[in-house]
């Protein structure tokens, strides 16, 4: 979900720093779910009674949730499928382009790559107002004077939080690792204490109490999987976030805090309900902590869960940014935070509209195990996307045997499914505020690709090859005035409409035309010595061809740049570039539904414009109309 830190990974004396990162950046979500994960199974809306068997059987399944999903899944295998070193459903698709079997299967993993980060926005709204709002329910416990001040606390904190974002993480993403490496040491430490004064807790970890749990509870039991994946759904984004560390750092950091700091804990919770089961009204984890320390306990974990929150926010944006360049949203403006870290960008756009859905979620529920109802569909569903496109890496890219690739990913898939089956138990309990984000996103998203392609299909009909126009050239010798123009064009072939347009108005030409296209990579970064590629075309005529991984902006004072490198050295300031501005109307014969013209039309409309989305000189720019009907 986010780009490449310009870090290697990895490397020597850097590994224990890099780790420590990725406690900070990648661990906050899943390190913050037992503010909330035993409660929701024992309390939320579909819990069971804490009885000493259901505690025991919970905390099996809790475990092994953790091992087989977060520990096998994702640490072991899917991180193994890396895009020059990038992670995430957009990586996966990329990793597919040019090898499928062609238009339906590709266009069937389009969508599903397109499903599944809509999924993930669904998730990146409800991640802070839970994880926030947990923390600081944790008040609570010290005084009842205290209930009143939760949500207009917790509305304050993530208004703190959203209008900070425009300073950008880089200053403040030093903290993270340190606060999160306490955090996970007081998660160890308070859960050890209670394991020492309750050991028989520790019978939870044979699998046996999970199936046994299973046989009593029969489909209740399956239900109570929909509180249980509340533990592992930081898993998808300890994947999308590998780039910033590489794979050694993160699992080193998993299996040496994380998962011990988690287990711990949880079983600590267990260790407390099986002679306390009425503290499950309340809330098991900051009853592990003395009353001497409950107020730090709370500073700490809503700390805790800012970072995790942080880590949300900033991934949303990347994530956005990769859908701008694969075309399946409107250019939005990004601003970039650091000259340093290609991934510190803040997108305002984005922010405010999370920060309207967060609050009206804290604001809708009101409590944690509420909105716990309403989290976990999201993730699991991505969750199952994954391993399916997963699969068509080992099958298309690695080439492996059919029956091995399909073992993998009916294990997968049976724990997918198991997650997803729960927590769609959920929807008439809050889970369809998630479907009805992503359900709207998808939709605008698909909207916007097929929208493009038909303008795409549009010009393609009206372009003419580069050949033939410089042929008709020869024989009418227009005017040629002084200067350089610059067309951009779709599409790496053919004349530009825009150039078209210009010379049947002007009939004069500049002394040098350069065509340029910005073409998408299949690659989260491209070098600086592969991005332009310039051909001469003769009269005069240059075709610039320049490509950009899915985790870059456009910038066209740096193709020019490279540009010169290669010999065509052009003055910025002294050229005129030529953008083509669509005027759509929905009363054309195009194959799309009346209310996604409509849709596409509005998104076309509010796009950031492209002078200062391509980075262009203002005054340098000249802006060619043209009406379309759809």
């Amino acid at each position: 979900m986010r780009q490449a830190n310009p870090l290697q990974p990895a490397a020597g004396k850097d590994l224990p720093l890099l780790a420590m990162g990725a406690l900070g950046i990648i661990y906050g979500d899943i390190g913050t779910s037992p503010l909330y994960t035993i409660k929701e199974c024992f309390s939320g809306v579909h819990g069971v009674a804490p009885t000493v068997d259901n505690i025991l059987g919970v905390l099996s399944l809790i475990f092994w949730s953790l091992m087989l999903v977060v520990g096998l899944k994702y640490v072991v295998f899917i991180m193994r499928a890396d895009n020059k070193g990038e992670g995430g459903i957009f990586s996966l698709l990329s990793m597919l382009q040019g090898r499928t079997r062609g238009g339906r299967e590709w266009a069937t993993l389009t969508f599903l790559a397109a499903l599944g980060a809509a999924l993930l926005y669904g998730d990146g709204v409800i991640t802070p107002a839970i994880s926030v709002l947990s923390a600081i329910e944790g008040l609570n416990m010290a005084t009842d004077a205290a209930a009143g001040y939760v949500v207009p606390l917790t509305c304050l904190v993530l208004c703190c939080l959203f209008f900070l974002q425009r300073r950008g993480t880089a200053s403040i993403g030093a903290m993270f690792g340190p606060i999160m490496v306490v955090w996970f040491l007081v998660l160890g430490g308070l859960g050890l204490r209670a394991i020492v004064h309750n050991p028989a807790i520790l019978a939870a970890l044979n699998p046996g109490q999970a199936l046994h749990f299973f046989a009593v509870n029969h489909l209740h039991g399956f239900v109570v999987l929909g509180g249980v994946v509340l533990c592992i759904t930081g898993g998808e984004a300890l994947y999308a976030d590998m780039g910033h560390f590489g794979r050694l750092p993160i699992r080193l950091s998993w299996y040496g805090a994380v998962l011990p700091g988690l287990v711990l804990n949880y079983y600590g919770q267990g260790a407390l309900l099986l002679h306390n089961p009425e503290l499950i009204n309340v809330n098991p984890f900051y009853a592990l902590a003395p009353k001497s320390l409950l107020y730090p306990l709370v500073a700490l974990a809503t700390m805790a869960t800012i970072i995790a929150s942080q880590a949300m926010i900033s991934g949303v944006y990347s994530l956005t940014q990769q859908a701008i360049q694969l075309g399946f949203t409107p250019r939005m403006h990004i601003i970039h935070t650091s000259e340093r870290a290609r991934g510190q960008i803040y997108m305002p756009t984005v922010n405010w509209m999370l920060m309207l859905a967060c609050l009206s979620l804290v604001l809708a529920f009101r409590e944690s195990t509420r909105l716990a109802a309403a989290y976990g569909i999201a993730v699991t569903a991505t969750m199952a996307i994954t391993s399916f496109l997963y699969f068509q890496v080992t099958r298309y890219r690695w080439r492996w045997p059919l029956w091995q690739g399909a073992l993998l990913l009916a294990l997968f898939l049976l724990l997918d499914c198991s997650f997803l089956g729960a927590n769609l138990l959920k929807i008439v309990d809050g889970g369809w505020i998630t479907l009805v984000i992503a359900g709207c996103i998808l939709a605008a998203m698909i909207t916007w690709r097929d929208g493009r392609a038909l303008l795409a299909k549009h010009y393609s009909l009206m372009k003419i090859p580069a050949d033939i126009f410089l042929k008709d050239l020869t024989g009418y010798k227009p005017q040629r005035i002084a200067g350089t123009a610059v067309f951009m064009s779709i599409s790496a072939e053919g004349v530009p409409h825009t150039l078209l347009h210009h010379f049947k108005h002007n009939e004069a030409l500049h002394e040098r035309v350069l065509l340029l296209s910005i073409l998408p990579a299949e690659m989260p970064t491209v070098a600086a010595e592969d991005r332009v590629r310039v051909e001469d075309l003769g009269l005069g005529f240059y075709r610039i061809l320049a490509a950009y991984g899915f985790m870059e902006s456009p910038n066209v004072p740096e193709i020019l740049q490279l540009a010169a490198d290669q010999g065509l050295a052009v003055d910025i300031y002294s050229t005129s570039f030529y953008l083509g501005r669509e005027t759509l109307s929905a009363t054309g014969t195009a194959p799309m539904a009346q209310w996604r013209k409509h849709l596409f039309i509005f998104m076309s409309r509010n796009a950031w414009n492209a002078t200062s989305f391509f980075k262009l000189p203002p005054d340098r720019v000249v802006e060619l109309g043209n009406q379309v009907e759809l």
